[in-house]
């Protein structure tokens, strides 16, 4: 975090107010284009003396915001990127004297900037104003990956085309290991920051929308069935906190919802509409608002009440252990995390369970036990899973709150021969009742 403190020098009325920046790397000096008379600022607060003057106060709010503009922008930007050109860059607009950075300059590195700056001033997908946390961290690291890619060279808004989201591509699956749902997704996020700069008077390049970006099809869905699930509560735990992360998935897999919506849930979320008790709550990610019905099987879990209080990376961790101890260790195709050298090779663990040096997280794809692949969204994917082809696919939305048939699609782990057997046990039900003739 750097240190922004602001100076006057001389005597002279008036005289300049200037700025001191200093990090790590830099003790920059410069002139902020606003003045006071000498006698009326503090040299040892660094401020004006507000008390003297109503016009006092008001400058001193506007140095106030230009610091916090500057730190928050530093925090945006690689600490290499931070000299004097590029404070005066800063205080050029905040002092208007560039209305839109974004306007004086094609540079890609830019646009993303302009993205992170009015991040806040967004539509999000709730239908309120301000991008999410993950969103906008989703933009800083394509930032980062931007900034390490084009190296010392100076990628325009207009570059990007097809061979450009190609080469990015090609260059984050192989060069820097990452899975292709992450490398693609920030494809994504790069065609969404060139559109948004064609839209502030950039040129693009005409095969923009071509670039290909997108989610991959996830082929090996990672759930566990309804005799896993019985396996795990069957399991003798002499651990509190798995006996409480039990209680958590199991409650998990029959509510349907993502990680962090399940933890919040509290006794308040417990309601009765039209004597029917109902768990109301809205999910964080889309701002629906979904209705649970209490189910017997949901009341049995909860008969000594709810599992207390824990955030989603123990959840997380807990999970894997609980899965272990229930010995839900089939081997299995999967992504999971591990930590990579820069040559892109596995860290291993030492026997105390740390790794001799540190490296980058990334999803290697390989053939598991089981147990090491389960995370939160298990219990999400276990419900839609278990329940589809029992109940209408429109109720199984309305609970999960997926927006489209083709999304909830994408989190079902069941095969082809799966699905054959679905549409043959309807079919037997329907001939049992004389609707349809089998032969």
């Amino acid at each position: 975090m750097p240190t922004i403190r602001f100076r006057v020098k001389g005597t002279r009325n008036p005289s300049p107010v200037y700025l001191q920046y200093r990090d790590g790397r830099n003790n920059i000096w410069l002139k902020t284009g606003k003045t006071i008379d000498p006698s009326e600022w503090s040299h040892k607060t660094h401020k004006p003396l507000i008390f003297r003057r109503k016009e006092l106060n008001s400058l001193n709010s506007k140095l106030e915001h230009l610091a916090k503009d500057i730190k928050d922008a530093s925090n945006q930007t690689d600490p290499k990127e931070v000299d004097k050109t590029w404070l005066q860059k800063r205080i050029a607009i905040f002092n208007n004297d560039i209305v839109d950075e974004n306007s004086s300059s094609d540079s890609l590195i830019d646009a993303v900037d302009y993205m992170l700056r009015t991040a806040n001033l967004r539509h999000n997908s709730k239908g309120t104003l301000g991008l999410s946390k993950s969103r906008t961290n989703s933009y800083k690291n394509l930032r980062r990956l931007l900034l390490e890619y084009q190296g010392r060279r100076k990628f325009r808004v207009k570059d990007v085309d097809i061979k450009f989201g190609q080469d990015f591509l090609d260059w984050m699956l192989h060069k820097r290991k990452y899975a292709e749902s992450y490398a693609r997704k920030k494809i994504d996020d790069l065609k969404t920051v060139c559109a948004d700069a064609e839209i502030n008077g950039q040129s693009v390049s005409p095969q923009l929308k071509k670039i290909k970006g997108g989610k991959p099809r996830t082929k090996n869905i990672i759930y566990l069935s309804p005799l896993e699930l019985k396996k795990i509560e069957k399991t003798t735990l002499e651990s509190e906190a798995l006996q409480n992360v039990r209680k958590w998935l199991l409650l998990g897999c029959n509510l349907g919802q993502r990680g962090q919506d399940l933890l919040n849930i509290t006794e308040n979320n417990f309601v009765t509409r039209h004597n029917l008790e109902v768990i109301e709550l809205e999910q964080q990610k889309t701002g629906k608002q979904v209705t649970i019905p209490v189910l017997p099987v949901t009341k049995e879990i909860l008969h000594e009440g709810l599992p207390y209080k824990i955030s989603l990376q123990k959840f997380n961790n807990y999970l894997k252990l609980l899965c272990k101890e229930a010995g839900i260790n089939e081997e299995v195709p999967g992504l999971k995390i591990e930590m990579i050298d820069k040559k892109g090779k596995i860290i291993p663990k030492e026997k105390n369970g740390k790794r001799r040096e540190k490296g980058e997280k990334r999803k290697i794809k390989g053939v598991f036990p089981k147990w090491q692949l389960i995370s939160s969204h298990v219990c999400r994917r276990s419900f839609a899973t278990n329940i589809y082809g029992k109940l209408p696919t429109p109720l199984i939305m309305q609970i999960t709150a997926h927006s489209t048939e083709k999304m909830l699609l994408s989190y079902i782990g069941k095969s082809s021969m799966d699905f054959a057997q679905v549409i043959a046990d309807f079919y037997a039900k329907e001939a049992k009742k004389g609707v349809v003739d089998l032969n």
